[in-house]
Protein backbone atom coordinates (compact mmCIF):
# COMPACT_ATOMS: atom_id res chain seq x y z
CA UNK A 1 0.00 0.00 0.00
CA UNK A 2 1.17 3.55 -0.24
CA UNK A 3 1.66 5.67 2.18
CA UNK A 4 -1.14 7.86 2.39
CA UNK A 5 -3.32 9.98 5.27
CA UNK A 6 -6.21 8.41 5.37
CA UNK A 7 -9.34 9.79 6.78
CA UNK A 8 -12.01 6.27 8.16
CA UNK A 9 -15.15 6.89 9.13
CA UNK A 10 -16.74 4.19 11.27
CA UNK A 11 -13.97 3.57 11.77
CA UNK A 12 -14.30 2.61 15.68
CA UNK A 13 -16.96 -0.15 14.15
CA UNK A 14 -16.31 -3.63 13.91
CA UNK A 15 -15.13 -3.40 9.92
CA UNK A 16 -13.72 -0.11 10.83
CA UNK A 17 -11.42 -1.03 13.70
CA UNK A 18 -10.08 -3.62 11.77
CA UNK A 19 -9.92 -1.73 8.80
CA UNK A 20 -7.60 0.79 10.92
CA UNK A 21 -5.64 -1.68 12.24
CA UNK A 22 -4.65 -3.15 8.91
CA UNK A 23 -4.10 0.68 7.74
CA UNK A 24 -1.29 0.95 10.41
CA UNK A 25 -0.20 -2.42 9.86
CA UNK A 26 0.65 -1.50 6.06
CA UNK A 27 2.40 1.96 6.67
CA UNK A 28 -0.15 4.75 6.09
CA UNK A 29 1.53 8.03 6.91
CA UNK A 30 -1.77 8.88 8.91
CA UNK A 31 -4.86 7.27 9.69
CA UNK A 32 -7.86 9.97 11.72
CA UNK A 33 -11.11 7.86 12.65
CA UNK A 34 -14.67 10.02 12.74
CA UNK A 35 -16.92 8.27 14.61
CA UNK A 36 -19.95 9.58 16.53
CA UNK A 37 -19.30 6.22 18.67
CA UNK A 38 -23.29 5.90 18.36
CA UNK A 39 -22.69 1.87 17.36
CA UNK A 40 -18.66 2.15 17.60
CA UNK A 41 -16.11 1.49 20.26
CA UNK A 42 -13.45 4.53 21.30
CA UNK A 43 -11.27 1.19 22.75
CA UNK A 44 -11.81 -0.39 19.47
CA UNK A 45 -9.32 2.37 17.92
CA UNK A 46 -5.78 1.24 17.93
CA UNK A 47 -3.25 3.56 18.52
CA UNK A 48 -1.16 5.86 16.95
CA UNK A 49 -5.06 6.13 14.83
CA UNK A 50 -6.73 9.61 15.81
CA UNK A 51 -10.30 8.99 16.95
CA UNK A 52 -11.95 12.25 16.15
CA UNK A 53 -15.79 12.07 17.88
CA UNK A 54 -18.00 13.81 14.98
CA UNK A 55 -21.17 13.56 12.56
CA UNK A 56 -20.06 12.55 9.12
CA UNK A 57 -22.64 15.49 8.14
CA UNK A 58 -20.62 17.84 10.08
CA UNK A 59 -19.05 19.52 7.02
CA UNK A 60 -16.95 22.11 8.68
CA UNK A 61 -15.44 19.13 11.03
CA UNK A 62 -14.29 17.21 7.86
CA UNK A 63 -13.20 20.32 6.33
CA UNK A 64 -11.14 21.32 8.89
CA UNK A 65 -9.80 17.66 9.91
CA UNK A 66 -8.82 17.24 6.42
CA UNK A 67 -7.15 20.35 5.85
CA UNK A 68 -5.51 20.37 9.42
CA UNK A 69 -4.60 16.73 9.17
CA UNK A 70 -3.71 17.05 6.04
CA UNK A 71 -5.32 14.01 4.65
CA UNK A 72 -5.91 12.85 0.93
CA UNK A 73 -7.85 9.79 0.89
CA UNK A 74 -11.49 8.66 2.70
CA UNK A 75 -12.62 5.24 3.38
CA UNK A 76 -16.15 5.38 4.17
CA UNK A 77 -17.51 2.77 6.36
CA UNK A 78 -20.29 5.00 8.70
CA UNK A 79 -23.64 3.93 7.88
CA UNK A 80 -27.03 2.39 9.32
CA UNK A 81 -26.79 -1.40 8.15
CA UNK A 82 -29.96 -3.74 9.55
CA UNK A 83 -32.33 -5.11 6.97
CA UNK A 84 -35.25 -5.40 9.35
CA UNK A 85 -35.06 -2.05 10.78
CA UNK A 86 -34.78 -0.31 7.57
CA UNK A 87 -37.76 -1.92 6.71
CA UNK A 88 -39.15 -0.59 9.73
CA UNK A 89 -37.78 2.79 9.56
CA UNK A 90 -36.64 3.96 5.96
CA UNK A 91 -36.23 7.61 6.58
CA UNK A 92 -33.53 6.66 8.81
CA UNK A 93 -31.24 4.97 6.81
CA UNK A 94 -32.35 7.38 3.84
CA UNK A 95 -31.16 10.10 5.92
CA UNK A 96 -27.85 8.45 7.68
CA UNK A 97 -26.51 6.73 4.22
CA UNK A 98 -27.90 9.48 1.59
CA UNK A 99 -28.43 12.46 2.97
CA UNK A 100 -25.59 12.34 5.42
CA UNK A 101 -23.38 10.64 2.65
CA UNK A 102 -23.47 13.19 0.66
CA UNK A 103 -22.64 15.95 3.32
CA UNK A 104 -19.36 13.83 3.32
CA UNK A 105 -18.74 14.05 -0.28
CA UNK A 106 -19.05 17.57 -0.58
CA UNK A 107 -16.75 18.47 2.56
CA UNK A 108 -13.85 15.93 1.48
CA UNK A 109 -14.27 17.03 -2.42
CA UNK A 110 -14.44 20.45 -1.13
CA UNK A 111 -11.19 20.03 0.54
CA UNK A 112 -9.47 18.68 -2.12
CA UNK A 113 -9.66 14.94 -1.58
CA UNK A 114 -10.19 12.72 -4.94
CA UNK A 115 -9.88 9.15 -3.66
CA UNK A 116 -12.26 7.50 -2.03
CA UNK A 117 -12.96 3.78 -0.83
CA UNK A 118 -16.39 3.38 -0.08
CA UNK A 119 -17.69 0.39 1.96
CA UNK A 120 -21.35 -0.97 0.31
CA UNK A 121 -22.86 -4.27 0.32
CA UNK A 122 -24.04 -6.96 -1.87
CA UNK A 123 -27.74 -6.47 -0.38
CA UNK A 124 -27.80 -3.91 -3.73
CA UNK A 125 -28.26 -7.13 -6.01
CA UNK A 126 -31.30 -7.90 -4.25
CA UNK A 127 -32.83 -11.68 -4.95
CA UNK A 128 -30.24 -12.45 -7.77
CA UNK A 129 -31.35 -14.61 -10.43
CA UNK A 130 -28.32 -16.54 -10.58
CA UNK A 131 -25.50 -17.43 -8.08
CA UNK A 132 -22.42 -16.41 -7.51
CA UNK A 133 -23.45 -12.86 -7.95
CA UNK A 134 -21.05 -11.15 -10.45
CA UNK A 135 -20.90 -6.93 -10.54
CA UNK A 136 -22.62 -7.37 -13.70
CA UNK A 137 -26.12 -8.62 -12.38
CA UNK A 138 -28.43 -6.09 -11.94
CA UNK A 139 -28.63 -4.32 -9.15
CA UNK A 140 -32.21 -4.30 -7.35
CA UNK A 141 -32.29 -4.33 -3.87
CA UNK A 142 -35.53 -5.55 -1.67
CA UNK A 143 -35.07 -3.01 1.41
CA UNK A 144 -34.57 0.19 2.19
CA UNK A 145 -30.87 -1.07 3.40
CA UNK A 146 -29.44 -1.89 0.11
CA UNK A 147 -31.65 0.72 -1.70
CA UNK A 148 -29.65 3.34 0.15
CA UNK A 149 -26.20 1.65 -0.77
CA UNK A 150 -27.09 2.06 -4.30
CA UNK A 151 -28.09 5.60 -4.31
CA UNK A 152 -24.45 6.32 -2.64
CA UNK A 153 -22.63 4.36 -5.34
CA UNK A 154 -24.60 5.99 -7.95
CA UNK A 155 -23.77 9.52 -6.17
CA UNK A 156 -20.31 8.59 -6.49
CA UNK A 157 -20.48 8.05 -10.18
CA UNK A 158 -21.79 11.13 -10.63
CA UNK A 159 -18.99 13.32 -8.32
CA UNK A 160 -16.47 11.18 -10.63
CA UNK A 161 -17.85 12.77 -13.58
CA UNK A 162 -18.28 16.51 -12.12
CA UNK A 163 -14.95 16.30 -10.03
CA UNK A 164 -12.86 14.08 -11.28
CA UNK A 165 -13.33 12.18 -7.74
CA UNK A 166 -11.37 8.16 -7.86
CA UNK A 167 -13.57 5.48 -6.06
CA UNK A 168 -13.93 2.21 -5.28
CA UNK A 169 -17.15 0.61 -4.15
CA UNK A 170 -16.94 -2.60 -2.04
CA UNK A 171 -19.72 -4.83 -1.88
CA UNK A 172 -20.05 -7.36 0.73
CA UNK A 173 -22.04 -9.25 2.87
CA UNK A 174 -21.39 -11.19 5.96
CA UNK A 175 -18.46 -9.63 7.90
CA UNK A 176 -17.27 -11.91 11.07
CA UNK A 177 -14.69 -13.49 12.51
CA UNK A 178 -12.20 -11.31 14.80
CA UNK A 179 -8.48 -10.24 15.46
CA UNK A 180 -6.92 -10.64 18.29
CA UNK A 181 -7.25 -6.92 19.34
CA UNK A 182 -10.53 -5.83 18.09
CA UNK A 183 -14.08 -7.99 17.69
CA UNK A 184 -17.86 -7.74 17.45
CA UNK A 185 -20.03 -6.25 19.79
CA UNK A 186 -23.50 -4.79 18.60
CA UNK A 187 -26.57 -3.45 20.68
CA UNK A 188 -28.55 -4.93 19.99
CA UNK A 189 -26.77 -7.71 18.06
CA UNK A 190 -28.21 -9.22 15.37
CA UNK A 191 -25.86 -10.62 13.35
CA UNK A 192 -25.93 -14.56 13.09
CA UNK A 193 -22.57 -16.08 14.32
CA UNK A 194 -22.33 -13.70 17.19
CA UNK A 195 -25.79 -14.21 18.09
CA UNK A 196 -25.26 -18.06 17.92
CA UNK A 197 -21.74 -17.78 20.02
CA UNK A 198 -23.82 -15.98 22.77
CA UNK A 199 -26.09 -18.96 22.83
CA UNK A 200 -23.43 -21.21 23.33
CA UNK A 201 -21.85 -19.25 26.10
CA UNK A 202 -25.48 -19.47 27.81
CA UNK A 203 -26.19 -15.42 26.76
CA UNK A 204 -29.05 -16.15 25.21
CA UNK A 205 -31.31 -19.37 25.39
CA UNK A 206 -31.94 -19.86 21.87
CA UNK A 207 -31.28 -18.44 18.49
CA UNK A 208 -33.76 -18.45 15.95
CA UNK A 209 -33.68 -18.84 12.70
CA UNK A 210 -35.90 -16.87 10.43
CA UNK A 211 -37.43 -19.18 8.10
CA UNK A 212 -37.03 -23.00 7.21
CA UNK A 213 -38.67 -22.72 3.84
CA UNK A 214 -36.38 -20.93 1.58
CA UNK A 215 -35.65 -22.76 -1.70
CA UNK A 216 -32.26 -24.31 -0.10
CA UNK A 217 -30.98 -27.37 0.75
CA UNK A 218 -31.91 -26.76 3.80
CA UNK A 219 -34.71 -24.33 3.69
CA UNK A 220 -32.64 -21.64 5.35
CA UNK A 221 -30.90 -18.47 4.09
CA UNK A 222 -27.71 -18.91 2.65
CA UNK A 223 -24.70 -16.49 2.56
CA UNK A 224 -21.50 -15.42 1.84
CA UNK A 225 -19.55 -15.25 5.17
CA UNK A 226 -16.00 -13.02 4.76
CA UNK A 227 -13.51 -12.72 7.75
CA UNK A 228 -12.96 -8.84 8.68
CA UNK A 229 -9.43 -9.08 8.20
CA UNK A 230 -9.33 -10.23 4.60
CA UNK A 231 -12.27 -7.85 4.18
CA UNK A 232 -10.19 -4.97 5.94
CA UNK A 233 -6.74 -6.20 3.72
CA UNK A 234 -9.03 -4.99 0.50
CA UNK A 235 -10.15 -1.68 1.87
CA UNK A 236 -6.21 -1.01 2.09
CA UNK A 237 -6.01 -2.60 -1.35
CA UNK A 238 -8.10 -0.47 -3.20
CA UNK A 239 -6.87 2.56 -1.82
CA UNK A 240 -3.68 1.40 -3.75
CA UNK A 241 -5.55 0.62 -6.76
CA UNK A 242 -6.89 4.23 -6.80
CA UNK A 243 -4.03 6.07 -8.76
CA UNK A 244 -4.14 2.63 -11.74
CA UNK A 245 -7.55 1.83 -11.80
CA UNK A 246 -10.61 3.02 -13.33
CA UNK A 247 -13.52 3.90 -10.49
CA UNK A 248 -14.98 0.61 -10.04
CA UNK A 249 -17.26 -1.67 -8.12
CA UNK A 250 -15.72 -5.00 -6.55
CA UNK A 251 -17.46 -8.22 -4.80
CA UNK A 252 -16.06 -9.38 -1.85
CA UNK A 253 -16.56 -12.59 -1.24
CA UNK A 254 -15.49 -16.11 -0.61
CA UNK A 255 -17.20 -17.43 -3.74
CA UNK A 256 -19.22 -20.25 -1.49
CA UNK A 257 -22.36 -20.09 0.83
CA UNK A 258 -23.52 -21.43 4.30
CA UNK A 259 -26.87 -21.85 5.38
CA UNK A 260 -27.96 -20.22 8.89
CA UNK A 261 -28.70 -23.86 10.13
CA UNK A 262 -24.73 -25.08 8.95
CA UNK A 263 -23.39 -21.96 10.54
CA UNK A 264 -25.32 -23.17 13.76
CA UNK A 265 -23.35 -26.85 13.26
CA UNK A 266 -20.14 -24.97 12.53
CA UNK A 267 -20.56 -23.52 16.48
CA UNK A 268 -21.57 -26.52 18.15
CA UNK A 269 -18.30 -28.18 17.15
CA UNK A 270 -15.69 -25.52 17.45
CA UNK A 271 -17.57 -24.69 20.64
CA UNK A 272 -18.18 -28.21 21.77
CA UNK A 273 -21.31 -26.61 23.19
CA UNK A 274 -24.46 -27.18 22.39
CA UNK A 275 -26.62 -24.63 21.00
CA UNK A 276 -30.55 -24.41 21.16
CA UNK A 277 -32.38 -23.09 17.99
CA UNK A 278 -36.36 -22.08 17.33
CA UNK A 279 -38.06 -21.12 14.15
CA UNK A 280 -39.19 -17.75 13.58
CA UNK A 281 -41.09 -16.15 10.46
CA UNK A 282 -39.44 -14.62 7.42
CA UNK A 283 -37.92 -11.28 7.96
CA UNK A 284 -38.52 -9.37 5.29
CA UNK A 285 -36.24 -8.19 2.90
CA UNK A 286 -34.29 -11.49 3.14
CA UNK A 287 -32.89 -12.71 0.02
CA UNK A 288 -32.73 -17.16 0.21
CA UNK A 289 -29.13 -16.90 -1.21
CA UNK A 290 -26.56 -14.41 -1.35
CA UNK A 291 -23.42 -15.59 -2.65
CA UNK A 292 -20.44 -12.91 -4.55
CA UNK A 293 -18.21 -14.18 -7.05
CA UNK A 294 -15.24 -11.85 -6.39
CA UNK A 295 -13.28 -12.79 -9.73
CA UNK A 296 -12.91 -9.12 -10.41
CA UNK A 297 -11.47 -8.11 -7.07
CA UNK A 298 -8.71 -10.77 -7.23
CA UNK A 299 -8.00 -9.62 -10.41
CA UNK A 300 -8.02 -5.59 -10.22
CA UNK A 301 -6.20 -5.80 -6.29
CA UNK A 302 -4.54 -8.35 -6.57
CA UNK A 303 -6.66 -9.39 -3.43
CA UNK A 304 -6.57 -12.98 -2.01
CA UNK A 305 -9.02 -13.88 1.38
CA UNK A 306 -6.60 -16.51 3.45
CA UNK A 307 -9.66 -16.98 5.69
CA UNK A 308 -12.21 -18.43 4.15
CA UNK A 309 -12.83 -21.54 6.19
CA UNK A 310 -16.38 -20.86 7.69
CA UNK A 311 -14.46 -22.97 10.64
CA UNK A 312 -11.70 -20.52 11.39
CA UNK A 313 -14.04 -17.50 11.27
CA UNK A 314 -16.34 -19.15 13.81
CA UNK A 315 -13.57 -19.80 15.93
CA UNK A 316 -11.74 -16.53 15.67
CA UNK A 317 -14.64 -15.32 16.72
CA UNK A 318 -15.02 -17.21 19.63
CA UNK A 319 -11.44 -17.06 20.65
CA UNK A 320 -12.10 -13.21 21.20
CA UNK A 321 -15.51 -13.63 22.99
CA UNK A 322 -13.91 -15.89 25.14
CA UNK A 323 -10.66 -13.15 25.94
CA UNK A 324 -13.28 -9.98 25.89
CA UNK A 325 -16.11 -11.54 27.95
CA UNK A 326 -17.50 -8.05 28.86
CA UNK A 327 -16.80 -6.44 25.62
CA UNK A 328 -14.82 -3.16 25.16
CA UNK A 329 -16.49 -2.20 28.82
Amino acid sequence: MIATRVLVTGGAGFVGSVVVEELLAQGAAKVVVLDDLSKGHEAAVAAPARLQRGDIADVDLVARLVRDERLDAVIHLAASSLVGESVENPGKYYANNVVKGLALLDAVVGAGVRRFVFSSTAAVYGEPAQSPITEDAAAAPTNPYGETKLAFERALACYRRAYGLRYVCLRYFNAAGATLRNGEQHDPETHLIPLVLAAARGLLPAVTIFGDDYATPDGTCVRDYIHVSDLASAHALALGALDREASTALNLGCGGGYSVAQVVEIARRVTGRDIVTRHGERRPGDPAILVASSARARQVLAWEPVRQDLGRIVEDAWNWLVAHPHGYR
